[in-house]
Formats: C-alpha cells, structure tokens, sequence
C-alpha cells in the first residue's frame, strides 16, 4: 500500500470514527428527553417505566380533585374509564382544567404507582380524548366513542351541579 492511499484510509477512518462518536452522543442525549404517551391501561399493566419523564392522558375522574388550602399542590386521578392513575401536581393548573375534561400530564411514574406532574396540559371540549389514548382504548379492544359519551354526561351533570350552587348563593 502506497503512502498516499493509507494517509487516505487513515483519514476515511478517522471521519467514520468521528461521526459514530457523533451519532452515539446524539442518541444518548436523545435518550434521556424523550417522554413517551402511556395510557392508564399501560401504566396499570406495567408497561411504563419508573422514575423517568412519561406523558399520561385521560380524563379527570369525576369528584377526584383535592387542593391542598395552604399550597399549590393538587391530587386527582386520570382515567380511561378502564383503569385509573393517581396524579400528584404542584402548580397553577391551567384555566381549562376541571373535572370530566381531558387532559394530558408530563411527569415521572413513582414506585407509588401515581404520577408525579411537572405539567398538565388541558383541553376544552368535554368530548375531547387524546389521541394517544383513544389508540390505546382500541387496541385494548375498547371503543373511545362509549367512553366520550360518558364524558359529555360527567361534564353535563358537573354544569348542572355548578348551575345549582350558583342559584343557592342568590
């Protein structure tokens, strides 16, 4: 082999090292921020992994809010209306968090068996049910459409609930 082509092998090694080094670093920051979606079937199952970030979503389980007075810290559990999954929370929640709604959580899965929320994200529309979750609900062999009625009734029997103790303070 001539001087000149092992300069080039060298070289052409030493690039092929240098992006693997590349990739392999990439791949390990990647690693540690991704957060994948976990039904509450999942969670229940044991298909989610502990003490790292997860999204989780459903719906919040009717009369299962507690605020704590002296803080921010909030307790109520996601569901599917298969299973449920406890959620801890320390922050303002968003204005469109309430009971019967859908929401999403990001946060890490305790030995405890609940959540432990950084965030929780809302959304408005009693129907609403994440898309991740309503996959879920079909492969487990479960229709999101019962399950979105049963929402629409939870967030109707909660505004006529509110309506009610709003005409008892008059």
């Amino acid at each position: 082999m001539t001087p000149k082509r092992k300069q080039k092998l060298f070289m052409f090694l030493g690039l092929v090292s240098l992006a693997a080094i590349a990739v392999g670093l990439t791949l390990y920051a990647l690693r540690a921020n991704i957060n994948l979606f976990f039904s509450p079937i999942q969670i229940a199952a044991g298909d989610a992994p502990y003490e790292r970030q997860i999204r989780a979503g459903g719906m919040v389980r009717e009369g299962s809010v507690h605020r704590n007075p002296d803080s921010l810290d909030v307790e109520f559990t996601v569901t599917d209306y298969v299973e449920d999954v406890r959620v801890h929370y320390s922050g303002i929640l968003p204005d469109l968090f309430r009971e019967g709604q859908g929401v999403v959580v990001v946060g890490q899965l305790q030995q405890g068996g609940y959540i432990k929320a950084d965030q929780v994200l809302a959304r408005h529309d009693e129907n609403y049910m994440p898309p991740e979750v309503a996959d879920a609900l079909e492969a487990a062999g479960y229709s999101p459409a019962d399950f979105q009625a049963k929402a629409a009734k939870v967030a109707k029997r909660i505004e006529e609930g509110e309506a009610q103790e709003g005409a008892s303070q008059y």
